[in-house]
Parts: C-alpha cells; sequence; structure tokens
C-alpha cells in the first residue's frame, strides 16, 4: 500500500527572510522577527544575550528551538542594523 507523502508548508508569499534563520511573517507574532519555524522572537532572544545568558541556557529555555547558529546570526544582525542607526539615537554629541 502507498503511502501519500505529507503536504509540503507553503510558505506566506508576505513573509521576508531576514536571514538564513529568521523571518518576519505576518502570519506569527504580527511580523515580529522570529527564528524560522518558531515562535521564538528574535528580540527574546537578543533581550536574554544582553542580560548576559550563556548561550547553551538560552537554547535550553527555548527547548532546543533555536541553535547557536540563529542566535549568532540574530547578534550579527542585530550589531549590523545598530551601526547603520546609531546616530538616530544620540543622546548629545561626544565631546572631543
Amino acid at each position: 500500500m502507498k503511502r501519500n507523502p505529507a503536504p509540503k508548508k507553503k510558505r506566506n508569499p508576505k513573509a521576508k527572510l531576514i536571514g538564513r534563520y529568521i523571518v518576519a511573517d505576518p502570519a506569527i507574532c504580527h511580523g515580529t522577527p522570529t527564528f524560522r519555524g518558531t515562535r521564538v522572537m528574535v528580540a527574546d532572544v537578543l533581550e536574554m544575550v544582553a542580560e548576559g545568558m550563556v548561550w547553551e541556557a538560552i537554547i535550553e529555555e527555548w527547548n532546543g528551538n533555536i541553535t547557536k547558529e540563529a542566535i549568532t546570526e540574530a547578534v550579527s544582525l542585530a550589531g549590523k542594523a545598530f551601526l547603520e542607526h546609531a546616530n538616530e539615537y544620540l543622546i548629545e554629541p561626544a565631546i572631543a
């Protein structure tokens, strides 16, 4: 007896791939960037990194639904975004 293979998940055409591991899909968490295939928001993981949590603990906290490579990508993209937009957040000019 032949079995029908599981239907392939169709990707939402409005979803935007931000990186290899990160997506912004209006159908998931209102379009907030999440890690692909999860509802884990990138901002939540970056906050954990900023608080100094060990990456292995972060992965465990999310039950292995994200990887070290995914966290690396999120931190890298956050750094690039900061460098591109740092001037928007100036409190006052630095004194030389």
